[in-house]
């Protein structure tokens, strides 16, 4: 009988990528995901560091998994309770230390060694009656996680696929975790990423996105035995299957080369969105963050990349109240923000992260001061997400259907520009690639009626 396995993830679409992996390797051990973790034999922790209090956070979740777990032990059974991720590498020892319970704690580069991990635990388990120290894998191994993954996709990945290619980060962004968790950058060699595309899209993929934590950083092996760069994948994959949409995030400025820039034009399958994380438009804090380019850097990439594809929409990260911003730099930040005008933007208030250089900066920000700049930024942002979505309407858009909507004959689909599109359409399924007339936008979605078939799942 096959065991369940329930995986909660948190954070970014590595993570996403990262749990699907962590299930293809549990498959041959017998164990199948579940969506209810009511039942499940074995539940994993995927956790994300980027939020602020993200370790207590993980705490109080761990909580009411030890009720689970004594709730099985009663019954006769047990659960495996493992913590991946981000959190689990950056505090092992911690967790270990305040959550006994914890079966497993593993790092982003260890999951491969899963089978290996659990045996030892249940080892643990069976010869201390369950009363043991957990098992603690957050070495950083010199062989690469993705030489020893199983090549088979235990779970068909729906009509959108995730595909890492890129992995860790060597920029050490004074706010930053990245470095430290995920470790040195890393690029997987062309045959693998090209092998890996061609099983997603067997299994039913219809999008890709390439991912890493600076995918735009990508300089593997090729084909021919050289070093390609991201714009080089990219044209070998649209080649090869031109009906595909393709995507990748998330990107850094520095590594924005003219090469990449022109695949945005060239490619037919190459999505017209990109999301380059900015966080400041003031240089002084800029040169703070240590993040290797100026503001000018950055509109000068925009504006190549609209030379480019004109239709090209684009997306970004800010941090307000980084130590030593002033009223002038936040200034700095709205010119910017106002001079680009971003489809959609993710923005946070500044949070220390214990071991990053800026948690030892001088002059931190206030709280109520870094909120009510938070509040500024997003005022405006919410108005340009607004005016974007509102011009789709009247347009015809090329919709992928993704995922079911909250009622009957509801269906939710995401457009080039990553806009989540509803539809009411009964005949319409999931994997659909649909041409939508936009009729309705609010800040958030849009809602439209098909207009054509472009491609059937």
């Amino acid at each position: 009988m096959a065991k369940k396995l329930f995986i909660k993830t948190y954070g970014c679409q590595m993570n996403v990528y990262d749990s699907a992996r962590m299930a293809d390797v549990l498959g041959p051990l017998g164990y199948a995901k579940t969506e209810t973790p009511d039942d499940a034999d074995m539940v994993i922790i995927n956790t994300c560091h980027i939020r602020e209090k993200a370790a207590e956070k993980v705490f109080s979740e761990l909580g009411q998994w030890r009720l689970r777990k004594l709730e099985a032990r009663q019954a006769g059974g047990d659960v495996t309770i493992a913590v991946a991720g981000c959190v689990a590498q950056a505090e092992g020892e911690e967790i270990i230390n305040r959550a006994p319970f914890v079966d497993l704690v593993v790092g982003p580069q260890a999951y491969h060694r899963l089978p290996e991990l659990l045996a030892k635990a249940e080892r643990v388990r069976a010869t201390k009656t369950g009363k043991g120290r957990g098992i603690l894998d957050t070495e950083f191994p010199v062989e690469s996680k993705f030489d020893h993954l199983p090549e088979q996709v235990a779970t068909p990945p729906g009509p959108v696929g995730f595909l890492a290619i890129q992995e860790g980060c060597d920029k050490f962004c004074t706010f930053c975790v990245v470095p430290y968790t995920r470790g040195a950058e890393y690029s997987r060699p062309a045959s693998a990423v090209l092998a890996e595309a061609e099983r997603l899209i067997a299994a039913g993929a219809r999008e890709i996105a390439l991912l890493g934590q600076n995918v735009n950083a990508w300089h593997g092996e090729g084909l021919d035995g050289s070093t390609w760069s991201l714009g080089r994948l990219l044209r070998e994959l649209n080649d090869r299957h031109p009906d595909l949409r393709w995507r990748y995030t998330t990107s850094h400025p520095r590594e924005m080369d003219d090469d990449l820039i022109k695949a945005h034009g060239e490619l037919s399958g190459l999505m017209p969105f990109l999301h380059l994380p900015v966080q400041s438009g003031s240089d002084a804090v800029l040169r703070a963050m240590n993040r290797g380019h100026k503001a000018e850097d950055y509109l000068r990439i925009v504006e190549k990349l609209r030379a480019a594809r004109p239709d090209i929409a684009l997306s970004s990260d800010f941090i307000t109240g980084f130590p030593g911003e002033t009223d002038r730099d936040f200034e700095a930040t709205m010119a910017l923000v106002r001079e680009v005008g971003f489809a959609s933007a993710y923005s946070f208030k500044y949070s220390a992260r214990p071991g990053t250089p800026g948690s030892l900066m001088p002059n931190q920000v206030p709280d109520e001061v870094s909120s009510e700049r938070l509040y500024a930024l997003q005022a405006l942002l919410m108005e340009q997400a607004t005016a974007f979505n509102r011009g789709m309407v009247g347009r015809q858009l090329d919709v992928l259907l993704d995922r079911p909507g909250r009622h009957p004959g509801q269906l939710l689909g995401r457009s080039p520009y990553m806009q989540s599109v509803v539809i009411n359409d009964s005949a319409a399924a999931i994997g659909d690639r649909v041409t939508v007339t936009i009729t309705a936008a609010s800040a958030s979605s849009l809602s439209g009626e098909i207009a054509g078939q472009l491609e059937a799942a």
